[in-house]
């Protein structure tokens, strides 16, 4: 079934097509200055399949780039504020601030490190060739960032859909073994036959 689109105006922009623009003139920013990044979040699952988000995106870089960063965005002309969590940049689009692109250099608590950057692959997104995040990785970040605040089944469950014969789930069940809340998911994921294989049990063992 073809989900409807929200109600807009004849003057109304779909805040799909801010965060796309946003997206890209992020990616070209940090291509030229030469910060190692890689596209992550529910943008890079779309690279690879999953639906779209309609209000954000995520880059990662190696925590050890986080200085850069800021003045990468600024100088190439983008709106690049400093919140109060000391682990990422926030850029924000022309019309609205409800349209951003987070670029972190931690995820889950965890420093970003440039291993993870350089498992990614080098796919073309919205015309621009940037590196996008193994599916392996991105199903491993969106569990770890699983807790008892934030536990939407409903918003993973389509993504695990769309990259199942993508990922190692072996790998992915023995990084997210210490989070109750991951395994949880991947039980459901093993009980829906979406990893092909009894990735909870091999974790519980």
């Amino acid at each position: 079934m073809q989900r409807s689109e929200p109600s807009r105006g004849p003057g109304d922009q779909d805040p799909r097509d801010t965060v796309r623009d946003l997206l890209k003139r992020t990616a070209v920013a940090l291509k030229q200055s030469g910060v190692p990044f890689a596209l992550c979040g529910g943008y890079a699952a779309w690279v690879r399949g999953a639906p779209e988000p309609e209000h954000d995106a995520d880059f990662l870089v190696p925590q050890a780039e986080a200085e850069r960063v800021a003045k990468a965005l600024a100088d190439a002309g983008l709106d690049a504020r400093e919140p109060a969590e000391d682990w990422l940049v926030k850029v924000v689009g022309e019309r609205t601030t409800e349209v951003f692109v987070d670029v972190l250099w931690r995820t889950c608590g965890v420093p970003v490190e440039t291993d993870l950057i350089d498992r990614s692959d080098v796919l073309p997104v919205l015309s621009v060739q940037m590196p996008v995040l193994g599916a392996t990785d991105i199903l491993t970040t969106k569990l770890m960032a699983l807790d008892e605040h934030y536990c939407d089944f409903a918003r993973l469950l389509p993504v695990a859909r769309a990259l199942r014969e993508q990922v190692d789930w072996p790998r992915v069940g023995k990084a997210v073994a210490a989070n109750d809340f991951a395994v949880v998911f991947l039980q459901l994921l093993d009980r829906l036959g979406i990893t092909g294989t009894e990735v909870s049990g091999a974790v519980a063992g």
